[in-house]
């Protein structure tokens, strides 16, 4: 059966031998610019699991381009370390490729020894507020001459191709976008000025590695940025790159600043293909689409529909290194799929931490929490089907242990079911999925609708049990808590429970804030609706953007600390709070809730009280563990461990590691 995904293609003179193609994405791996062996055994196992090339980076070309974080390419020392990363690719059968960058303006000077960052002009990111140093001629064509010796140095070490990034709000893009770039010399003013310093560098390192060698760029095909360059502008540039002799183009999308989310769960999958479509129908050379695409279908489906002509699987790659061969042999529904939490890949960058990953504990750890097979198989139970159970007991059947799986309920998931019934959370609804099939896979025994108490230990007498009996939601002691109009915010994520129109939520952190948007958005259009009223043009699109904003409910967000959302990850966070405002949605930061009337909620602010109408109260005020068996298995000596909210109440990248780590500790 023909498959696009698995079909050759030729990128200058080199087969690639299919259509998926993993992405640079930095790791923050490297150990003072060198290669190390965490970073080779990230690579060693995402080439084992059947990509066609991966891309590694960036890869610095000086010392003011990037960090000790990133992989160094930036002097002759690095070769060595690099020979050995491309060995480990090529050996493990993927082609394998560096990507150079140089981040101007997005340096921050904390990270170079307290130098200035460099740019086209001295205006500041949001990102750093550091005014950048306006780079002279002679220091443009410096770094011009230093990505061409970096290349060089690439392909001195083994590598089949080099790849250049010029987006997403680095040096290059810099130059281009005349949001950026103010010069009045050569490389400013008009589009050939400001697209001069990119082709420059194409030239230089083309010169440096010969016609025959694969020359890839990665560009943007929309900033995303007010004033920057447009959808258009960069498709032109697209064509100048393939007239530069470039052999292929992946499409970023946006700058790392710019408002539009591009990586996180609320984004919809495949969404930014049509930038890769727009630049494809322009040149002859493969183009890569990129951005949110996790599942094999999806990327057949690009492929075949003329969107462009390889997809980058990144973070996809993160979860399931082994997601090409599950596609590739027939097992999609085996594959783990991302989830675009961004908890472990991108906001431990934030922490200056290593990537890491939710859905994958072993990400990053591929040799320090290998699974071996234990010595004496043990019989193993676990007590809870949420995601740290689950986790838990496919670590431990995967060690070779009898595992039994009990859940109280009527089918696994746990909180997982919650997270995942806000709008744009469904993600997490596919993780439960995907953790219930990982299960099956590794023959753990599953007992749905059964509670495990201390007869039950008795009687099975297990060598090992786990607890992830999850947690439960908190009932505060506010006066008329208790009043029929008051819910649980777990009973409406999950349909339990209808609220009236006017809706007070008391509890401002994540579960608060998704439940809000959840309701807030009641009453409006849904995409099917948006795209056919708009095809028709039924209404304006000023209007029909109000008509999928504004709902039916007048919710209030009600936060005794100052910041609503705090417990959201960095690369979340921002955005659910845009949609706070986006839905108008209200809300009282450092605000107590007095009592709970029949008709209102009586709060006091800054010595004030003040009483806020609500025909339904609904309380998300966190989370307790519940553990109800630890004396028990103390008292009939089983060994025994805690894992996820049974343990302490926290985020599901807790929960799935803490399983995993609990789970491998067995035996």
């Amino acid at each position: 059966m023909f498959d696009p995904l698995f079909q050759p293609i030729i990128i200058n003179r080199m087969e690639v031998k299919n259509r998926i193609f993993m992405p640079a994405m930095h790791m923050n791996m490297a150990g003072n610019y060198a290669v190390s062996d965490r970073l080779v055994d990230f690579y060693t196992e995402r080439a084992r699991g059947g990509a066609g090339m991966i891309t590694v980076g960036y890869a610095t070309v000086d010392e003011l381009s990037g960090n000790p974080g990133n992989i160094g390419a930036h002097k002759d020392i690095y070769i060595p370390g690099l020979t050995r990363l491309a060995a480990a690719i090529r050996d493990n059968g993927a082609r394998s490729s560096v990507q150079l960058n140089h981040a101007g303006r997005y340096n921050h000077s904390m990270l170079t020894g307290g130098r200035q960052p460099v740019a086209p002009s001295p205006i500041a990111s949001r990102m750093t507020r550091e005014i950048p140093h306006e780079l002279d001629i002679a220091e443009i064509e410096e770094i011009i001459a230093c990505f061409a010796r970096a290349a060089g140095r690439v392909k001195a070490a083994g590598f089949d191709a080099v790849e250049i990034l010029s987006g997403t709000g680095y040096l290059i893009s810099e130059f281009l976008s005349p949001l950026t770039n103010k010069r009045e010399d050569r490389y400013g003013g008009d589009f050939d000025g400001r697209i001069r310093f990119g082709l420059d560098i194409i030239r230089a390192v083309r010169a440096t590695v010969g016609r025959d060698f694969p020359l890839l760029v990665r560009m943007n095909g929309n900033e995303f940025m007010a004033g920057g360059s447009n959808r258009r502008e960069l498709q032109e540039y697209a064509v100048r790159l393939e007239e530069a002799e470039v052999d292929a183009l992946c499409i970023n999308v946006g700058w790392h600043e710019a408002q539009v989310p591009q990586i996180v769960t609320k984004v919809p999958r495949g969404v930014f293909g049509y930038l890769a479509r727009g630049i494809k129908e322009r040149v002859a050379i493969p183009v890569i689409a990129s951005h949110r695409i996790n599942d094999p279908d999806l990327g057949r489906s690009m492929i075949a529909d003329g969107y462009c002509d390889m997809v980058a699987l990144g973070r996809a790659l993160i979860a399931d290194p082994y997601f090409p061969e599950k596609a590739r042999s027939g097992r999609d529904a085996d594959i783990l799929h991302c989830v675009a939490c961004a908890q472990g890949c991108l906001d431990n960058l934030f922490k200056m931490k290593a990537a890491e990953c939710l859905c994958n504990p072993r990400a990053g750890y591929e040799r320090a929490r290998a699974l071996s097979k234990a010595d004496s198989p043990l019989t193993v139970t676990v007590v809870g089907g949420g995601a740290a159970g689950m986790s838990a007991a496919v670590s431990a059947a995967e060690r070779g242990h009898r595992v039994t799986l009990h859940e109280a309920g009527d089918r696994l998931g746990g909180q997982l079911l919650l997270a995942g019934a806000p709008p744009g959370r469904e993600e997490f609804l596919g993780l439960a999925a995907d953790l219930e099939r990982q299960v099956q896979l590794a023959g753990v025994t599953v007992v749905l609708n059964s509670t495990v108490d201390p007869r039950l230990l008795e009687k099975t007498a297990p060598d090992a049990l786990i607890i992830a009996t999850g947690g439960q939601p908190i009932a505060p002691p506010i006066p008329g808590a208790d009043l029929p109009h008051v819910f649980q915010a777990w009973d409406v994520l999950t349909g339990r429970a209808i609220t009236g129109r006017r809706v007070v939520i008391i509890g401002g952190g994540a579960v608060g804030i998704e439940t809000a948007l959840l309701l807030a958005e009641k009453g409006t259009l849904s995409g099917d609706a948006l795209k056919f009223l708009l095809v028709h043009r039924a209404e304006p699109p000023e209007e029909l953007y109000r008509l999928a904003t504004s709902g039916s409910k007048d919710v209030t967000v009600i936060e005794m600390l100052g910041e609503l959302g705090k417990n959201f990850g960095r690369s979340t966070r921002w955005g659910m709070m845009q949609d706070v405002e986006r839905y108008g949605i209200k809300s009282r930061a450092t605000a107590t809730v007095v009592e709970i009337t029949a008709a209102c909620v009586r709060i006091e602010q800054d010595g004030a009280v003040e009483e806020i109408a609500a025909d339904s109260v609904v309380l998300a005020v966190g989370t307790r563990s519940h553990n109800p068996l630890g004396e028990a298995a103390a008292a009939a000596g089983i060994p025994c461990r805690v894992a996820g909210d049974a343990l302490k109440p926290a985020m599901v990248y807790d929960a799935i590691h803490q399983g995993f780590a609990a789970g491998r500790a067995i035996g």
